[in-house]
């Protein structure tokens, strides 16, 4: 895996996980209680022996950067990096942001396609999946192709929010439709489910192939793609012209796979990996997730109630409070008698002093969860401070709105921003 270079797409603005990339952007958002998204595509190229990577990096990247200095560090004598390579200007390239998936490796090149290089492959940095890119490498070597996508079969009604494609016996791309949203469109690139069965992979009525976003390239391929054109995206653009004169190969997968592109999405994937059988498993001995070392003590549970729940370090849960199907971030402090049903709780960057507590209402909030409050189907972003009381809790069923300066509802999810403040006995 020496001659390969991994580069991961971190710089989308994200605008569709608002207001979790409010102060970040996606790949810098917690996932699981102590994980970043940028984690699990970072985590997989090292588990698969790739150890060569360069994150493209835009909007809002404080954090992550921050975050990438402090996790992903190799030795002198492996070769191994993590560079970050931050949207800039150049006499080159220009003074424009970029444009799209596409344009962002295009502007990135110079560094990414050195001599030594004879593969590239193209990672998102807001998915949560365990892939070895081993066996894709092995597939494209095989197959002898320019170009592999990772392809994952899904059903009819899922293709209208991924990238389709249509493949010949061999595995070969014969056709390329980006989110296609009519029956006309779906029938020229829906393939035979029981050519997915063929293959080893059990179709269960999934008769779609759909773009995993996961691209390996050979180098001077990509070198010619993006040289030659002036196409920004590789979805809507590169792929759909690459078929017809580049070998573009599938790469079949089927292991659990999301795209965290929505509130809703990322509710459901943090909930579901609290499940006793999660369809995504943390623990995986020969594949583990890493994530930056924060040397916090142990979570202390006094006289609570927790069921189905992840609970991350460094935790103060006080008596008589009841956690059900829900995800505790680090540091997390939860007051006495507190309910928490499935909601999503990221915790705090910092613990903090007892003299440092604000005050509204003329009561004292510290960050934290206050004595008596109840969160049911919500998210709490870092750093935020919930006083005593407070009834978190979408009642009426609200699919989109606002509810006053630091709350939202998105996907029907309550969402409270980093860093709020809410009063005694805040009420939805």
């Amino acid at each position: 895996m020496n001659n390969i270079v991994a580069v991961i797409l971190g710089g989308g603005q994200g605008s569709r996980l608002m207001p979790l990339t409010k102060y970040r952007s996606k790949p810098a958002v917690p996932l699981a209680g102590k994980y970043r998204l940028i984690d699990i595509p970072l985590s997989n190229c090292i588990n698969s022996g790739l150890k060569r990577i360069y994150v493209l990096t835009q909007f809002l990247s404080v954090s992550l950067h921050r975050h990438i200095r402090g996790t992903y560090r190799f030795d002198n004598f492996s070769g191994g990096f993590v560079e970050i390579l931050a949207a800039q200007q150049t006499m080159a390239e220009g003074t424009d942001w970029y444009q799209g998936t596409a344009d962002a490796v295009r502007k990135n090149l110079r560094y990414l396609c050195q001599h030594d290089t004879d593969y590239v492959v193209i990672l998102s940095g807001d998915q949560l999946y365990r892939m070895d890119f081993q066996e894709m490498l092995k597939t494209h070597r095989n197959s002898g192709a320019d170009i592999t996508i990772a392809a994952k079969p899904v059903h009819d009604h899922e293709a209208s929010a991924l990238g389709i494609m249509r493949a010949d016996s061999t595995g070969r791309v014969t056709g390329f439709a980006e989110k296609p949203n009519t029956a006309t469109a779906l029938d020229e690139v829906r393939m035979n489910a029981a050519w997915i069965d063929s293959q080893g992979v059990e179709s269960g009525g999934r008769n779609c192939l759909a773009s995993m976003g996961i691209y390996l390239f050979n180098r001077n391929v990509l070198l010619s793609v993006l040289e030659e054109t002036e196409h920004r995206d590789f979805g809507k653009e590169v792929f759909p012209s690459a078929i017809n004169s580049q070998h573009v190969q599938t790469h079949l997968f089927d292991g659990y796979w999301e795209d965290i592109g929505t509130i809703g999405s990322f509710f459901e994937a943090n909930l579901q990996m609290a499940q006793h059988r999660a369809p995504f498993q943390l623990v995986a001995s020969n594949a583990p997730i890493y994530s930056r070392p924060r040397f916090l003590p142990p979570t202390r549970i006094d006289g609570s109630s927790i069921v189905g729940s992840l609970v991350a370090d460094g935790c103060i849960i006080e008596p008589g409070s009841q956690i059900e199907n829900s995800v505790i971030g680090l540091r997390c402090r939860i007051g006495r008698d507190v309910t928490i049903r499935n909601s999503v709780l990221m915790g705090a960057d910092f613990y903090e002093p007892h003299t440092e507590h604000k005050t509204l209402d003329g009561e004292a909030i510290s960050v934290g969860i206050g004595d008596g409050s109840t969160i049911e189907g919500a998210i709490v972003d870092k750093n935020c401070r919930i006083g005593p009381g407070a009834q978190i809790i979408n009642r009426d069923q609200i699919e989109n709105g606002n509810l006053g300066d630091f709350c939202v509802i998105r996907d029907g999810i309550l969402t409270v921003e980093k860093g709020a403040c809410l009063a005694p006995g805040w009420n939805s």
